[in-house]
C-alpha cells in the first residue's frame, strides 16, 4: 500500500536502512507529476489536473523520517560529545527526583535494591495464627510499621493489620470476617484455612538485584510508584529536550482586539503548551519581529537542542528565515513539505547538536509543521517511543489535493472519524475542537474510507496530558 504523501504513480521508497544524508539525497530528488489523463479526482467532484511543473518538497512521510534521523544523530553526537563540551553533555543521561521524572525514559534500568515485600506481611485485617484452630487470642496487636512482633506458639492467635510484620512461626492470617469468638473468648474460623494464607511472603514480587524495568521504559504515574517502592529516590532518565520558541511578524498583538491591520498572536500562547505536552522542556519564547539582525543573533545564541520558529518561511519582503539560515551556515534537511496546510515548513541542522524547525505563520500550517517536523524530531531526542498508527474510516469524504498530503482536523465518535469544518490555514476553530488529525492522501478520500489518525497529546489518555 502506498504511503499516505506519495504522489500517485511514484515508487514506494523504503528509506528504513538509510542514514539522513542518503534520505536527504531520495526525498529531494524532483518528482514530475504525470501528465497523460493524471488527475486527482476529489471524492464527487470533478478531476482536477496536475500541474506540469516540478514539485521538490518533500513528501510529507519522508518528512517525518528526516526528523527523526535527524535527531538520532544529534543523540549520537551528543552521547560522543563534541568540542563544546556542553553541548555534548546536555543529552547525557541525567538523575532526577521522582516528583520530576513524569513522562520522561528510562536511561538505566530499575533494578529492584531489596526484596519486595522485604518481609513477609499481613496481606488483609484479621489474626495471625499459629497452628490449628481454635486459638487464644494474644492481649496485644500488631499495627503496620512496628518493629518484629514476639513468635507465634500453636494454639495462640494475634490481632493483625494490613501491611503489619507477620509474627515468627505464624501458619496463616485469618481474615476478620471468617473468624469468630466464643465465650470463652478463643477464635474460631468459619470456613476452612490453608497454609500460608493471606501472607505475602518476602520476595513474593521481586528478590534484590532483580530488573523491574528495562532501558527505554516511559516514566507513568505506576513506573514512579514501583521505583518509590523499590527504594529508589531519584532515577536515570534522558533529558527533555530543550526548545527556545522566536515569534516573528511585527502585525502581531499580544492583547486586545485586533485592529489597524494587526492581529492577535496565536502562536505565542498556542505552541509552550504544546511543546511541553510533546515532552520538551521550553526554555525560552522571546519576540523577534521582523528584524533579520535581531533573528540571526537568537539563533546563533541559542543553546537549546531545538529552536522553533513562527512564520518567516516563505519568500516575502520580509521573510527572513532562509537568509539568516544560509548566513549561519544551516544545512537545509527539509525545504517545504507536501502537506496542506504547512507547505513552506523547513527543518534546518543550525549545529551539530542542534536543529531548527521554521513553521508557517498561519496557525493551522503551524500545527501542520509541528506534529509533522517537531514532534517526531522531539521524540526521538528524548527516546521515547512512537506511537503505533492506527486508522479509522471517515464519516465524510474529504476532498483531498492533487499532489500534497492534507491533515484535516476529525473528531472520534465511536468506529469513525468526523472531520471537522473550519480548518483551513488559518483557522484554529476546528483543531480546538478535535481529538486528532486525519491523514489524508493526495486526491482525497471517500466517505468509510480508512485514514491514518495523528493524535493530540491532550486527546489520548496517555502521559501526554501532563503540562508542567
Amino acid at each position: 500500500m502506498t504511503a499516505p504523501g506519495t504522489p500517485a504513480g511514484a515508487p514506494a521508497a523504503d528509506t528504513d536502512d538509510l542514514d539522513v544524508e542518503e534520505a536527504l539525497a531520495l526525498v529531494r530528488e524532483p518528482h514530475r507529476e504525470p501528465q497523460d489523463d493524471g488527475a486527482a479526482r476529489p471524492p464527487g467532484g470533478p478531476a482536477v489536473r496536475q500541474p506540469a511543473e516540478r514539485h521538490t518538497a518533500t513528501p510529507w512521510p519522508h518528512a517525518r523520517e528526516i526528523a527523526a534521523r535527524a535527531a538520532r544523530t544529534a543523540r549520537a553526537h551528543g552521547r560522543q560529545g563534541t568540542a563544546d563540551s556542553s553541548a555534548g553533555d546536555r543529552r547525557a543521561p541525567v538523575s532526577v527526583p521522582l516528583g520530576d521524572a513524569l513522562g520522561l525514559v528510562l536511561a538505566a534500568p530499575l533494578d529492584a535494591l531489596t526484596d519486595l515485600p522485604s518481609f513477609d506481611t499481613s496481606a488483609m485485617d484479621g489474626w495471625a495464627v499459629a497452628g490449628p484452630g481454635p486459638w487464644q487470642v494474644r492481649e496485644e496487636g500488631v499495627l503496620a510499621g512496628h518493629a518484629q512482633p514476639e513468635p507465634l506458639t500453636d494454639g495462640v492467635a494475634v490481632r493483625i493489620a494490613t501491611g503489619a510484620r507477620v509474627p515468627a512461626d505464624t501458619t496463616a492470617v485469618l481474615r476478620t470476617e471468617h473468624g469468630r469468638t466464643d465465650a470463652q473468648g478463643r477464635l474460631h474460623p468459619t470456613r476452612e484455612m490453608s497454609h500460608g494464607q493471606d501472607i505475602r511472603p518476602r520476595g513474593q514480587e521481586c528478590r534484590t538485584g532483580d530488573q523491574l524495568l528495562p532501558v527505554g521504559t516511559l516514566v507513568t504515574p505506576a513506573v514512579l510508584g514501583l521505583a518509590a517502592a523499590a527504594g529508589y529516590d531519584t532515577v536515570t532518565v534522558v533529558p527533555r529536550p530543550r526548545v527556545e520558541v522566536l515569534i516573528l511578524g511585527d502585525e502581531l498583538l499580544t492583547e486586545g482586539l485586533p485592529h489597524d491591520g494587526l492581529i492577535r498572536d496565536a502562536l505565542g500562547p498556542m505552541l509552550p503548551p504544546w511543546l511541553r505536552a510533546l515532552g520538551a522542556d521550553v526554555v525560552a519564547v522571546r519576540r523577534i519581529g521582523d528584524d533579520a539582525r535581531a533573528l540571526r543573533k537568537a539563533v546563533t545564541a541559542s543553546r537549546a537542542d531545538l529552536v522553533i520558529t513562527t512564520g518567516g518561511t516563505a519568500a516575502g519582503p520580509v521573510d527572513h528565515v532562509h537568509p539568516v539560515l544560509e548566513r549561519v551556515g544551516a544545512e537545509l534537511l527539509v525545504d517545504g513539505v507536501k502537506v496542506r496546510p504547512g507547505h513552506p515548513m523547513l527543518l534546518a541542522r543550525t549545529k551539530e547538536h542542534q536543529h531548527l524547525v521554521g513553521l508557517p505563520g498561519n496557525p493551522l500550517a503551524a500545527v501542520s509543521g509541528l506534529l509533522t517536523l517537531a514532534e517526531p524530531l522531539l521524540r526521538t531526542l528524548a527516546a521515547r517511543p512512537a506511537p503505533e498508527p492506527y486508522t479509522l474510516p471517515l464519516k465524510e469524504a474529504v476532498q483531498g489535493h492533487p499532489y500534497d498530503t492534507r491533515l484535516i482536523p476529525v473528531v472520534l465518535r465511536g468506529d469513525h472519524a468526523v472531520p471537522l469544518h473550519y480548518n483551513g490555514p488559518a483557522m484554529l476553530r476546528g483543531i480546538a475542537a478535535a481529538d486528532a488529525l486525519a491523514v489524508v492522501p493526495p486526491g482525497g478520500a471517500r466517505q468509510g474510507e480508512e485514514a491514518e489518525l495523528l493524535d493530540l497529546p491532550w486527546a489520548t489518555a496517555g502521559i501526554g496530558v501532563c503540562f508542567t
